[in-house]
């Protein structure tokens, strides 16, 4: 199997417009929690989100991509930019590669909007809806945009569809299928229709301020929705030596598997054997994880299941190995969270940093876990990101420093 690696992150996100302003938000521990603006909230019970603040569309997009294409589309595009200039590759360098993007609620904004105005004021509904609402929509805009070739595809895996794209990837290059892949996350489902859909099911937090995401919290009741985007470069190693490319990390094992048990809730005998399976596949033990970038999406369920699958799969190493949950501050971006999740991984090895929990007052005995509430100095090399989603979906990527 061939060694892959990552030679260039994008991001736009609740606590930032680049990857790089997004790092340096969360390693500060700043929230990007607050209240939906974007429209009226006042007759429903959830009334914050993650939201993307001042993002310059004009600069990149035309005003007729901007009205034709869903967010999840544009974010994804403009985090994919910033990933392919960092990692050096442009024009022919990159018109092969592979794109895998991954999408929960897909175009659901433009969707919410069109039926809302239909309904309401009568207007007919939109002729590039339907082609520009579509999952893999995000993947193909990057390539038409960027002039790539390569396999192109959009991935829906629930909550773990971005980090299933990026584990897609990593399996699609260790194996020699590619040699370049763009991978990653994107979500744009700040909409009535998600706030009312999420909330109703009981998973949302009722809330109302920046405290509103407190994973492993006593006291938390429910995930904050955010939108946003993640995506990698990831690169076969020997070829990035070549070209003298900076890595940001390494890629070293991923599963996914189907826990078989229920449509919502999570099951932690299912999250422990994915667990289990990617250490399996990275070839380390239990005790070289240096960090562990959890799920954690402040639900009372989702925040112990997990709890309880870790101290399952990695034993008494559970309690001493630190935890982060990035989500405290960005709230749940759903695909996009598990990329920028493990893109956040990789930077905390290569700064030698962890990045704290925000919101943590007393932590539920049910999460008995080594959470770390305040920006941390660890000499870690290896880190474990956990994501999982709505009918059983678990994956979980193991990284290693660069």
């Amino acid at each position: 199997m061939r060694r892959v690696v990552v030679t260039g992150i994008g991001a736009v996100t609740p606590v930032g417009n680049t990857f790089k302003i997004s790092w340096e938000s969360v390693l500060g521990g700043r929230s990007g929690i607050s209240k939906i603006e974007r429209f009226d909230v006042s007759d429903i019970g959830f009334k914050v989100a993650g939201q993307i603040r001042g993002l310059d569309f004009n600069s990149m997009l035309t005003r007729k991509e901007r009205s034709r294409y869903d967010l999840f589309v544009q974010y994804a595009y403009m985090a994919a930019v910033e990933a392919v200039n960092g990692s050096g590759l442009s024009g022919n360098g990159i018109s092969d590669a592979n794109i895998v993007i991954g999408s929960s609620r897909a175009g659901i904004s433009s969707i919410d909007t069109s039926i809302r105005n239909s309904i309401i004021e009568k207007k007919k509904i939109s002729a590039y809806l339907m082609p520009a609402t579509t999952t893999s929509m995000a993947a193909s805009f990057i390539a038409q945009k960027l002039k790539i070739n390569g396999e192109c595809e959009g991935v829906s895996n629930a909550c773990a569809s971005g980090l299933t794209a990026i584990g897609s990837a990593y399996r699609s290059i260790s194996h020699g299928f590619s040699d370049i892949v763009i991978a990653g996350g994107t979500e744009a489902p700040v909409s009535r229709i998600c706030l009312e859909g999420y909330g109703n099911s009981g998973a949302l937090s009722s809330k109302q301020g920046p405290e509103a995401s407190s994973p492993f919290d006593l006291n938390r009741d429910g995930f904050v929705l955010s939108e946003g985007a993640c995506v990698l470069v990831i690169e076969e190693y020997e070829r990035a030596i070549k070209r003298r490319a900076e890595i940001h990390g390494e890629i070293i094992g991923y599963a996914s598997s189907n826990d078989a048990f229920d449509q919502t809730r999570p099951s932690p005998k299912g999250e422990a054997r994915t667990i289990n399976l990617a250490l399996k596949s990275a070839g380390i033990k239990k005790d070289f994880i240096g960090l562990v970038s959890a799920h954690a999406p402040s639900t009372v369920l989702g925040d112990s299941s997990e709890s309880e699958a870790l101290h399952s799969a990695l034993g008494a190493h559970s309690k001493e190995v630190p935890v982060s949950a990035i989500k405290s501050m960005t709230g749940h971006m759903l695909a996009a969270s598990g990329a920028f999740e493990a893109a956040v991984s990789m930077m905390s090895i290569r700064s030698g940093q962890i990045p704290p929990t925000i919101n943590l007052k007393e932590k539920d005995p049910a999460c008995d876990l080594n959470v770390i509430t305040t920006r941390t100095n660890n000499d870690h090399a290896y880190a474990m990101v956990n994501s999982f989603g709505f009918g059983g979906i678990n994956a979980v990527l193991v990284v290693k420093g660069a």
